[in-house]
């Protein structure tokens, strides 16, 4: 009955919809001895409400259909190359209140400089750069403000190249890699505990880009667009996955801006 109030459709309209008799749906509906409807009934009353059978027959307590289920806990968003994605920033606020972990795919966008984003975005258009730093600078503002925890795994090997200027920091100026990594520190020591950043060895451990936002949404990276998972089983593997990163991380949070100080006076 509620989701026939929902939907507008009266006795008639559904028997009508589901090519039955009107007493047939009114048996179908009585509180104290329903009739069970057979297969084909069901199926023709789901689709005439736009729910699923399993809903319809008390099953799963998820009244979409399986399609629409499937949609919902897989979806693809268009990934811009700046972080000034709307979607991303949605995101965030929508983890108000929720661990969010992060595993980026170079250094943490939330924590560049300008510099190194004029370096970064030197190959793309001009305008997209402000719109970059300013999204980088919101999401910072929300770090800042305490609302989430946010805990960071990068491989090792990334922060050290900065360091070094080699692979994908080849050609950058030191003063541009110093300063970065130096911001890197400074936010590791002003923000903890509700900043953590973990360092792991690629060597030993793997992961692709994937951010977790609380425990009803995990993304994953793939370059020109995100794959969002909303599924619950399948937020939990990715926070496990996450989980087994810290574990095997070969600098801990605590001990982080030490390490990238110390590359540095190096």
């Amino acid at each position: 009955m509620e989701v026939m109030s929902m939907k507008g459709m009266t006795k008639s309209g559904l028997s009508r919809a589901a090519n039955v008799d009107r007493s047939t749906i009114g048996q179908l509906l009585k509180n104290d001895h329903p009739r069970l409807p057979n297969a084909q009934l069901a199926a023709d009353a789901a689709n005439a409400l736009g729910v699923s059978t399993d809903w319809l027959l008390g099953l799963t307590n998820r009244p979409e259909t399986p399609g629409d289920i499937v949609a919902a806990a897989l979806s693809l968003s268009p990934a811009e190359r700046t972080s000034a994605d709307e979607q991303l920033l949605e995101w965030h606020h929508e983890a108000a209140g929720y661990k969010v972990r992060h595993v980026p795919a170079t250094l943490p966008d939330i924590l560049k400089t300008k510099r190194m984003l004029d370096w970064e975005y030197a190959s793309v258009r001009e305008r997209r750069l402000p719109e970059a730093f300013s999204a980088m600078q919101d999401q910072l503002q929300w770090l800042s403000s305490g609302v989430s925890d946010y805990e960071i795994a990068v491989p090792v090997h990334e922060i050290e190249s900065c360091a070094a200027g080699t692979a994908y920091y080849k050609g950058v100026e030191e003063s541009v890699r110093y300063e970065q990594l130096g911001f890197i520190a400074d936010q590791c020591d002003e923000m903890f505990p509700r900043l953590r950043i973990f360092l792991f060895d690629a060597h030993r451990v793997f992961s692709s880009p994937v951010t977790i936002f609380g425990p009803n949404l995990a993304v994953v990276y793939v370059g020109q667009c995100y794959l969002a998972f909303r599924e619950v089983e399948r937020v939990k593997s990715l926070s496990s996955h996450f989980d087994w990163l810290v574990r095997e991380a070969v600098v801990d949070a605590r001990n982080v801006s030490t390490h990238i100080r110390s590359l540095i006076k190096r």
